[in-house]
């Protein structure tokens, strides 16, 4: 594909950093290149930071009831941490109160433009070429990519037709659309199993679909948030084996065994699968409010066959079934794409190209944002270093270009589409954090 060419009028911004998105990606990148004295601009298609945590925008897949699903100590950024006042896990509105404190701390408003819609990402002779909506566009030293990986909607295929009313999870906003209906929730990730719980509450009669069983952690384990309790045994290096009989002892005297609740078996074992954690899944199906059904077989107009051959007659169909990994701005071939995903060293680097990065481009075990903070520092480190340390730089291009690195801790994910960004968070925040002192040392 050839390079494109730049005018004198795209040339004012060739010398800074353009950042795609002020989601909780892009603030932390902001943060960290205005710290490190890399000059950039932050291109934003909402009027407001927070991404999907800005209620009711496009961009936003959270509802009227969503709270984070990981405590706010491992959730937060490494060097601004969530009000003392707040829960342990906060509200939507407390999340996006806290992203807007972030960005008026550290002075990120004036390097965002707003309203702005990127079309076109481009690999120029000096740099990327971004394209704008109104038709503009601009030349760019290099491009982080921080529009985030949950807001393409994935919708399942089934033998069959639905008549009844269909909608996915990135458009369910309030419960009003689930009163006086019979709801079928499909998908077992926490979203599902979050709206299965509100289904429960609120509908006439709700249903929760999953292809499989899966472990479930309660959110509490004696009054302290479960991935505090999980940081705690990973900070002992215990074995794979002992912290999985450990999660199964706390499973089963807080919840019980998953099938005295009716739910499914689970089918792999702890820690394989991207950690269910809700305190009121067992609760609802247990009092006969939530009925689990297994995999649908087939839509029948306004009938729903499972596999077990029983038959449900549905008005509104629930997908919370994830999301597509989709950059429609970029071709792939930009970024090492293969095996359904960008190949990127820890999830971030390119391996040939010391000009586009992807933050956040991960699915951690824990919470996500101090990690993405530590993936901006460390982006920020070899840019500098390219400048100030030939040395530092040449043996991390070295290593992002080997692209040999082992995010799962000898965990084996299971084999889905939402585990291909799956990460364990304690390892993999520990290599970000060796990596960015080598590389400090040498600035």
């Amino acid at each position: 594909m050839p390079y494109c060419t730049s005018t004198d009028a795209e040339t004012d911004t060739a010398e800074r950093f353009c950042i795609l998105g002020a989601g909780t990606s892009g603030l932390a990148v902001a943060k960290n290149f205005k710290q490190g004295g890399l000059p950039f601009d932050c291109l934003e298609r909402e009027d407001n930071i927070g991404g999907n945590w800005y209620f009711g925008k496009s961009a936003s897949s959270v509802y009227a009831s969503t709270h984070l699903i990981s405590s706010k100590q491992l959730t937060e950024y490494t060097d601004f941490p969530m009000p003392e006042e707040y829960p342990e896990f906060p509200n939507h509105r407390q999340v996006w109160e806290y992203l807007c404190r972030y960005a008026q701390r550290f002075g990120l408003y004036e390097h965002i433009r707003f309203n702005t819609t990127v079309t076109r990402v481009e690999p120029c002779v000096k740099g990327w070429r971004i394209s704008l909506a109104d038709g503009t566009a601009s030349i760019y030293r290099g491009v982080v990519i921080a529009n985030g990986h949950n807001w393409d909607p994935r919708m399942p295929s089934y033998p069959g037709k639905f008549t009844g009313e269909i909608l996915h999870s990135a458009d369910y906003k309030i419960p009003d659309v689930l009163r006086g209906k019979r709801v079928l929730v499909v998908g077992g990730g926490n979203s599902g199993c979050d709206l299965a719980v509100e289904a429960s509450l609120h509908a006439d009669k709700a249903f929760h679909s999953m292809r499989r069983g899966y472990h479930v952690l309660p959110k509490f384990y004696k009054g302290k948030p479960i991935d505090q309790c999980g940081e705690f045994v990973l900070s002992l290096r215990m074995p794979l084996w002992v912290r999985r009989l450990a999660a199964a002892m706390v499973i089963r005297r807080v919840l019980g065994p998953a099938e005295l609740a009716g739910l499914l078996r689970p089918d792999h074992r702890l820690f394989e699968c991207h950690p269910i954690i809700n305190s009121r899944l067992y609760h609802q199906a247990a009092h006969g409010d939530l009925a689990i059904r297994p995999d649908i077989a087939e839509l029948k107009g306004d009938c729903v066959r499972f596999v077990d051959g029983t038959e449900e007659s549905i008005d509104l169909i629930l997908y919370a079934t994830g999301f597509h990994l989709s950059f429609p701005f970029i071709d792939q071939e930009h970024l090492n794409w293969f095996e359904g995903r960008p190949q990127l060293f820890m999830n971030v680097f390119h391996p040939d190209r010391d000009d586009l990065f992807i933050a956040g481009l991960i699915q951690p075990d824990s919470g996500q944002w101090g990690l993405v903070d530590y993936q901006a520092q460390l982006i920020t480190c070899y840019l500098q270093s390219l400048e100030k340390s030939p040395t530092a730089a040449k043996w991390f291009g070295k290593l992002k270009a080997s692209n040999a690195t082992n995010l799962n801790q000898g965990i084996r994910y299971m084999d889905t589409p939402r585990h291909r960004l799956e990460v364990e968070h304690f390892f993999y925040r520990r290599k970000l954090k060796k990596m960015i002192q080598k590389m400090a040392k040498n600035l």
